[in-house]
């Protein structure tokens, strides 16, 4: 993890926190979270976001919470600074859950969502190109989330990203898929993912990691259960976060290393890039 990363992640936990502090919801406290994290530009994610093929950037994101089990997502979003805050205005202004490419863009320059400020012109390769570009090349991935816990005992989860490095136009992972990427229930708790996304779609990770949850399995337990699994099963790698209502939690990754944080207000704020 590199000291900026660090430090970033450390604001992002105090951010988060604060809104809780003040009694604000869980929803919120992820949502802003989130989008310090987006502004940064040091991760995979609102302004750090990858370029596809076309050497266009096209960003993902949902929320949920767990009350109602409200959601918003966003996919292939283009040209926006803070993707989560569109998958919010999406659940809270349409009765749509998720709206893609250029319908979704437009939805968030409606509600005057901010949009980065520099455009990268598209590259003029054939499809063929692009396909043989991309079997050549090695993807990384990354993502950022976030879980709460509010006064009110309600859940919530959130994730954004910029996908992999060199896929393909219109490439969508797991972020926007609602039990995917992220999930979130009072009557289980939240989570948010991060990995391979398409490994991370095959099993359903965050649902699963939630079903074990209501079987009265314990975070840490349920985590590395569904890790295994999508090991075992497809090869896949992920990491997790996962919080109950009661304030349980697990930072768990089957990956060698996943940058991640928490802090409940007392005591040492932890940040760090790997969580046996």
């Amino acid at each position: 993890m590199t000291v900026p990363q660090s430090a970033c992640l450390r604001a992002a936990l105090q951010v988060g926190y604060s809104w809780l502090d003040r009694g604000s919801s869980a929803l919120l406290a992820v949502e802003q979270a989130i989008r310090l994290l987006e502004r940064s530009g040091l991760f995979n994610a609102g302004n750090g976001s990858k370029l596809q093929l076309d050497g266009m950037r096209r960003m993902d994101a949902s929320i949920m919470e767990g009350n109602q089990l409200r959601a918003g997502a966003v996919a292939s979003i283009e040209g926006i600074v803070h993707p989560i805050t569109a998958a919010r205005l999406v659940m809270e202004e349409t009765d749509h859950v998720l709206l893609v490419g250029p319908s979704a863009t437009q939805f968030a320059e409606h509600f005057k969502v901010e949009r980065h400020r520099l455009r990268t012109p598209p590259r003029r390769l054939s499809y063929g190109a692009m396909l043989k570009l991309k079997r050549a090349t090695r993807d990384g991935h990354g993502t950022v989330g976030a879980v709460a816990l509010d006064r009110s005992g309600t859940v919530a989860a959130g994730a954004s990203t910029g996908g992999i490095d060199r896929m393909l136009p219109g490439r969508v992972g797991d972020t926007p898929i609602l039990g995917c990427g992220v999930y979130a229930d009072n009557e289980t708790g939240a989570v948010s993912m991060t990995g391979l996304g398409e490994s991370i779609i095959r099993v359903a990770v965050a649902k699963e990691i939630c079903e074990r949850l209501a079987q009265g399995t314990t975070p840490t337990t349920a985590a590395r259960l569904v890790l295994q699994k999508l090991v075992a099963r497809i090869e896949g790698s992920a990491g997790c976060l996962g919080l109950t209502p009661d304030g349980r939690f697990a930072i768990r990754h089957s990956a060698p290393h996943m940058m991640a944080g928490w802090w409940d207000g007392r005591g040492k704020l932890i940040v760090r890039d790997r969580f046996p």
